[in-house]
C-alpha cells in the first residue's frame, strides 16, 4: 500500500509537504517527502497532516463507565476510589469485553493506536479466581484485537487492600498467573506494581525481577497522603522504597509522578525512566501538577495517558503537560510542541515495549494517524505551523484516518469495525 500525505511529521521542527509512505506488511517500507501530489488512483491520498500513531501509555478502560457519574459534587480522590470499587465488583468476563471493546474503539477514532491497559480486575466478585485466572485478561485482550488497536497488557499485582477480586494469593501466584498470558502479533504483556500501598517491597522486587527487560509500571506518588503513609510504614518515599526494590530502569514507567521530593526527581531521573502524567485525570480527582520539567532535566521520558477516561483526547493530554506547569509557574514555552507530540508518540510506545512504534521512518511499524486541518478548530492553519496548531487546539472529533500495523482501524472518521456510539451505549446500560 502507498500512501501520499498532504502534510506529515517526521520527528523535526515542522511538517514535511508531500510525504509518500510505502507500507509493506506492518511496516513502514520507505518514506519519501517533497512528492507533488500523485494521480495514480493506487495511491491512497491522506489530506490534512499525518502523524506516527499516538499511544496512551495508561488505561483503565472499565473507568469509561465512570464518565458523568462522578464528576460532580464534593469529595477527593478517595471518595472516588470508593466509586470506582463498587463499579469494579460488578464486572464479569464478557461485560469487561463488551465496555473494553467500546472504549478501545472510542480511542481509535481519537487516534490512539496503542494503549498500556494497567489491568488488576483479575479474579470474579467475591475474590474466586475463575476456571481460567486470565479470564479477565483475555477479554481485555479480545477487545483491543476487535477495536482494532495494538495493546500492551500491563497486568497489575496487586496483594493488599483494595477489593478481593483485585488480588492474588502472592507474588508467585501472581507471576505463575502472567506466564500463561500469550502475546500476538499487536498484543504484547508487560507488568504493574499497582502502588506501593497493594504490593510490599520484597513482592516488588518479585515483580520486578519477572519483568526484567519487558515494561513495568506502577502508580506513584498521586496523592500525599500515599506518601505520608509510606514513610510512615517504612521511612521512605515511594519512589526510594522502588528504587530499593530494584524496579526502576529505562523499562520503568512512572503514572502520575504528581507529589515528588528532589530526591525522587533525582532517583527516577537518574534511572532513566519513563513518567507518564495523564492530565484529565489528574485535574478530575484533584491529584495536582507533576514537575513535568524537572523529570526531563533530570534525565527521564515523557508519556501520556487518559487514565480514568475521563475524556478520550490525546491532544489535550498532551498540551495540558504544558498548559498546566504555565499555570503552577507562571511562564510559558516550557515545553515546545514537538516535545510534547514526542511524549504522545515515539515516547508512549517505548514505555509499552514497542520501540519500533511511534515513528514515521522506514523499518518502522505502519501506525499513523491523520488529523483533518478543514475543521472549525484548524482551518485556515499555515503548513509551517501545523504541528503547533495540531498540538495546542486540535481535537479527538479532528482526527480522519488511523491505520494500525498497515491496517486501518478508522477511515473518514468512521470505525471500520462496529458502530462505537453503539457499543457504549449497549455496554453502559447492561
Amino acid at each position: 500500500m502507498i500512501l501520499w500525505c498532504e502534510l506529515a511529521w517526521l520527528g523535526g521542527e515542522r511538517a514535511e509537504p508531500g510525504v509518500l509512505i510505502d507500507v509493506e506488511g506492518d511496516r513502514i517500507a520507505a518514506v519519501t517527502p517533497d512528492v507533488p501530489a500523485p494521480g495514480d488512483a493506487d495511491v491512497v491520498r491522506l489530506p490534512g497532516l499525518s502523524l506516527p500513531g499516538l499511544a496512551n501509555a495508561h488505561s483503565h478502560a472499565f473507568q469509561r463507565a465512570l464518565r458523568g457519574r462522578t464528576h460532580a459534587g464534593t469529595g477527593s480522590f478517595w471518595t472516588w476510589r470508593e466509586q470506582m470499587y463498587t463499579l469494579a465488583g460488578t464486572l464479569d468476563p464478557d461485560a469487561c469485553f463488551a465496555l473494553s471493546r467500546a472504549t478501545f474503539g472510542e480511542m481509535a477514532l481519537a487516534g490512539i493506536t496503542c494503549v498500556g491497559e494497567f489491568h488488576y480486575l483479575h479474579q470474579a466478585p467475591g475474590g474466586a479466581p475463575y476456571d481460567d485466572p486470565n479470564a479477565m485478561g483475555r477479554a481485555v485482550l479480545a477487545a483491543a484485537a476487535e477495536a482494532r488497536v495494538r495493546i500492551t497488557l500491563l497486568d497489575a499485582c496487586y496483594l493488599h487492600g483494595g477489593i478481593e477480586r483485585f488480588r492474588d494469593a502472592d507474588a508467585a501466584a501472581w507471576a505463575e498467573r502472567v506466564d500463561a498470558l500469550a502475546e500476538r502479533p499487536t498484543a504484547r504483556v508487560g507488568a504493574a506494581i499497582h502502588s506501593v500501598r497493594a504490593v510490599d517491597p520484597e513482592s516488588a522486587r518479585t515483580v520486578a525481577e519477572w519483568a526484567a527487560g519487558r515494561p513495568l509500571h506502577a502508580h506513584v506518588s498521586e496523592q500525599p497522603k500515599e506518601n505520608e503513609e509510606c514513610l510512615a510504614a517504612h521511612g521512605r518515599t515511594p519512589t526510594g522504597l522502588l528504587a530499593d526494590a530494584r524496579a526502576l530502569s529505562e523499562t520503568f514507567t512512572a503514572v502520575h509522578a504528581t507529589h515528588l521530593t528532589d530526591g525522587d526527581v533525582d532517583l527516577l531521573g537518574g534511572a532513566g525512566v519513563t513518567a507518564c502524567l495523564c492530565p484529565t485525570t489528574e485535574r478530575d480527582l484533584a491529584d495536582g501538577i507533576g514537575p513535568a520539567r524537572r523529570l526531563l532535566d533530570a534525565g527521564a521520558s515523557l508519556a501520556t495517558g487518559s487514565d480514568s477516561q475521563a475524556v478520550i483526547d490525546p491532544f489535550e493530554e498532551a498540551r495540558a503537560i504544558e498548559l498546566d506547569e504555565r499555570l503552577a509557574s507562571g511562564v510559558r514555552g516550557v515545553h515546545p510542541a514537538t516535545d510534547l507530540l514526542r511524549a504522545a508518540t515515539a515516547s508512549g510506545y517505548a514505555a509499552l515495549g514497542w520501540p519500533e512504534g511511534g515513528r514515521l521512518e522506514a523499518g518502522a511499524l505502519a501506525d499513523l494517524t491523520t488529523v483533518s486541518l478543514d475543521g472549525v478548530r484548524l482551518a485556515g492553519t499555515r503548513p509551517e505551523e501545523a504541528v503547533p496548531s495540531v498540538v495546542f487546539a486540535a481535537a479527538a472529533a479532528d482526527v480522519r484516518d488511523v491505520m494500525v500495523g498497515g491496517r486501518w482501524s478508522v477511515r473518514d472518521g468512521e470505525h471500520v469495525a462496529f458502530d462505537v456510539a453503539a457499543g457504549l451505549r449497549v455496554a453502559l446500560t447492561a
